[in-house]
């Protein structure tokens, strides 16, 4: 069990698992740059949190809930949770596709597994809203993800306690997208007197 003042972003997670040197630039170094991505995501984000509750054929739907697990030692908040039956539904929205890894999932599931430790109650599933194509993939929260969401958090605990930034390493579907791609020089891997010297040759 975690303390309180060693929990960690549960965000963090799905930047672990995208990339560790974004999440160690953003959660380490609190280096953050927008760029039209993130600015987008930020802005769909904003407009689901600031939607409230409702009610609507039985199913009560809360926004921005805070969550914590001390057993994994996260904290956050969800995008949305929908109460059916009186058992938590977990929706993250995001704004591009679903992805190739597991990163949004294993985001998806740490919200479950905080509701679960919170509420004393078992998860069976949640979902991820994707804004393309604009609809749901329903995300079964089996052992397998719960095991690789387990195993992100430990991760995620064991590069705050070294604070080293993980070397850069270029992958073009991951870095050009990336709004901290100034900042990380993935092309000279994270050396930047090494990227200064070979673009004035």
């Amino acid at each position: 069990m975690y303390p309180e003042a060693d929990l960690l972003p549960l965000s963090a997670l799905q930047h672990l698992l995208y990339c560790e040197r974004q999440c160690a630039l953003i959660h380490i170094e609190q280096i953050w740059t927008e760029n039209r991505f993130t600015a987008e995501g930020r802005l769909a984000h904003e407009k689901v949190h600031s939607a409230g509750q409702e009610v609507r054929d039985g199913v009560r739907t809360v926004r921005d809930l805070t969550l914590r697990s001390l057993r994994l030692g996260l904290v956050g908040k969800t995008d949305v949770v929908e109460f059916r039956d009186g058992v938590p539904y977990p929706v993250e929205h995001k704004r591009g596709r679903d992805k190739a890894n597991d990163c949004d999932r294993v985001q998806l599931c740490a919200q479950a597994l905080c509701l679960e430790e919170m509420l004393g109650i078992t998860v069976p599933e949640g979902a991820i809203f994707y804004g393309q194509p604009r609809r749901r993939t329903v995300v079964p929260l089996d052992a397998t993800l719960r095991q690789k969401t387990e195993e992100a958090a430990a991760r995620l605990h064991a590069l705050f306690d070294a604070r080293v930034t993980p070397p850069a390493v270029y992958d073009k579907h991951k870095c050009e997208p990336c709004s901290l791609l100034n900042e990380c020089q993935p092309r000279a891997g994270g050396n930047v007197t090494r990227y200064l010297q070979e673009a004035l040759q």
